[in-house]
């Protein structure tokens, strides 16, 4: 894989919900690297978070949901490349950027000091109020009570009004007892903070200590941001100019002179802190915005850049429409729900083509046609005004791939396409997906708890469990040589290694609550080689050859040597002779 490029680099990324007054922590700091042109399978049970995952990578979390950390990087050349034309109204804006990004510069000079103030501030918060660790507490302690508060709600919530009626009593008593514990934890909370100002109040020696420090600071930081700044921060300046008017190039007026506006506030900021602005990796960290625009060069009155499209910050409408379906297209589980039913199905496709390519009518029906021949339309043509109903569920499957690749994708995200086909419709979707590849050189994201579906797709597969990934390889280490207890078990489930007579293997338990902190790995309660120190540490991602990695205790050089089930030690052999392939 060292030879190919990155196409999408996923770093610590973290995926959370809002849930009746919860937070549901759906991805927990994954991080993954796919590649161009690859097929890589993301598997696990329902709920592991297979689809919350790939949902990022083109902007459709449902609106409860939101990325609270992490980044999305797409390595696309085509899209990054950008030009801004200047002009005369561009020069005078560029300007007016580089003239107050040189006011802001002075306070460079006084980062230093600043920081001592805001540090003397804290103290000073921290005795009148309350210490972060105090305010921490409390606020712990109100969230437990509310969290309880809440589920007691929701339980009352499922008791019959006619027959339950003491129970529906019993809780309402059990809401009241836990919103009187929340005001008693408020009001000590309360009387705290009022005890620290009484308490600072009375200390004299304190306040004129810090009055003099904090005037000593004070006249010190003002001479400092009265100081010139150097040659090299104004030419670092004027690159930052340049680099703000290429960000924002892509906007409408309107829209683009609010960007300006939020970039320089930021920009004040990260000056007042000392943050790092003179390398392109302190910039792109401090203007975390999603699309911004690294300087390269200048020519014929348009500036030259390149965009680092980080997804998991992307927020602006226009920027997801350069992505979602031109760049990243998804191919979803059930195709009568991905289709319209009352359009028709060639006017379906060519409305994509229209929308996202610079064509006329007729050759977006002409493109639209050759990819329903593409994708094993029988009769394209004669079929192009037909309903969906009027297709079968493979038919309609095909449809749903041909819209995913009219603009020519570089990541086809496939949310398991084939679960509700037959197997011989199945088999036909999966080869399908394989040679369209060689045509149109795409990325394959599958999505499946199928793990023969995996055989036949990918190169490498990463397995997910309550929300983390717990194992990546290429798929024949996955297969032969899995080293996760919960691959071992996924392995185990497969009905065609099962022996005559034998019991079909089931993993026990369910997997945890996202609600709450999991202590450990999350596999421990379920896990029958579960070690004591699974229930007291989150495993590292233990390396197991280049390709292959899993996160399990088990591949601590101190942990006892443990085989992997005897259902398992085998799958080659036992597939073979379950096919009578032998």
């Amino acid at each position: 894989m060292d030879e190919k490029k990155v196409l999408l680099s996923v770093k610590d990324l973290n995926v959370k919900f809002r849930v009746r007054g919860r937070i549901l922590t759906a991805i927990r700091g994954i991080s993954l690297d796919i590649y161009e042109n690859e097929s890589i399978a993301i598997v696990g049970e329902s709920g592991s978070g297979k689809s919350v995952f790939t949902k990022t990578f083109a902007g459709m979390l449902d609106q409860n949901g939101f990325i609270s950390e992490g980044e999305i990087m797409f390595n696309d050349d085509e899209l990054a490349e950008t030009y801004v034309s200047v002009g005369t109204y561009g020069a005078r804006t560029l300007a007016r950027i580089e003239n107050k990004i040189n006011g802001y510069s002075k306070l460079e000079n006084g980062a230093d000091t600043w920081k001592k103030i805001l540090n003397l501030k804290s103290e000073r918060k921290a005795k009148e109020t309350l210490s972060d660790e105090e305010d921490e507490k409390f606020a712990a302690r109100i969230k437990e009570l509310q969290f309880k508060k809440t589920e007691e709600y929701n339980k009352k919530l499922t008791y019959d009004t006619r027959k339950e009626k003491d129970l529906i009593k019993k809780s309402e008593e059990e809401i009241d007892k836990y919103a009187a514990e929340i005001r008693k934890v408020e009001a000590e909370k309360a009387e705290t903070i009022k005890a620290h100002k009484a308490a600072l109040e009375n200390d004299t020696e304190y306040k004129t200590r810090f009055d003099t420090e904090m005037a000593k600071l004070l006249a010190q930081y003002n001479k400092e941001i009265e100081e010139e700044i150097s040659d090299d921060k104004k030419k670092r300046n004027k690159l930052l100019a340049k680099e703000i008017y290429l960000s924002v190039g892509r906007y409408k007026y309107r829209t683009r002179i609010k960007a300006i506006r939020e970039m320089l506030g930021t920009c004040h900021d990260a000056m007042k802190l000392g943050a790092d602005l003179d390398t392109e990796e302190g910039r792109l960290s401090v203007f975390s915005n999603g699309m911004y625009v690294s300087y390269i060069d200048e020519k014929d009155g348009k500036l030259h850049g390149f965009c680092h499209l980080n997804l998991a910050k992307m927020s602006y409408p226009g920027d997801w429409s350069q992505v979602r379906g031109k760049r990243i297209a998804t191919v979803f589980q059930d195709p009568m729900t991905s289709l319209n039913p009352i359009i028709t199905i060639g006017k379906q496709i060519t409305s994509i083509i229209l929308k996202h390519q610079d064509c006329s009518e007729s050759e977006a029906r002409a493109r639209a046609l050759k990819l329903m021949h593409q994708v094993g339309i029988p009769n394209a043509e004669k079929r192009f005004d037909d309903y969906p109903f009027q297709y079968s569920g493979g038919m309609r499957q095909r449809i749903v791939i041909a819209i995913a690749l009219s603009c020519q994708p570089k990541i086809l995200i496939c949310d398991e396409p084939t679960t509700a086909l037959d197997v011989t419709i199945q088999a036909q979707i999966l080869k399908l997906l394989k040679d369209l590849q060689k045509e149109y050189n795409y990325t394959i994201v599958f999505i499946t708890h199928d793990l023969g579906v995996v055989a036949n797709i990918a190169d490498r597969v990463a397995v997910l469990y309550a929300g983390q990934l717990i194992e990546l390889g290429n798929v024949d280490e996955v297969f032969y040589d899995p080293r996760h207890p919960y691959t071992w078990a996924l392995l185990s489930s497969l009905p065609q290694l099962a022996e005559k007579g034998d019991k079909l293997y089931s993993i026990t338990g369910t997997p945890p609550s996202l609600y709450n902190k999991i202590t450990g790995d999350a596999f421990a309660p379920r896990n029958p080689y579960c070690m004591k120190i699974d229930t007291l540490a989150e495993p590292p991602m233990f390396k197991v050859t280049d390709t292959h990695y899993a996160k399990t205790w088990l591949l601590d050089p101190r942990s006892p040597k443990t085989e992997k089930p005897d259902i398992i030690k085998d799958i080659h052999g036992k597939l073979l002779r379950t096919y009578h392939l032998a």
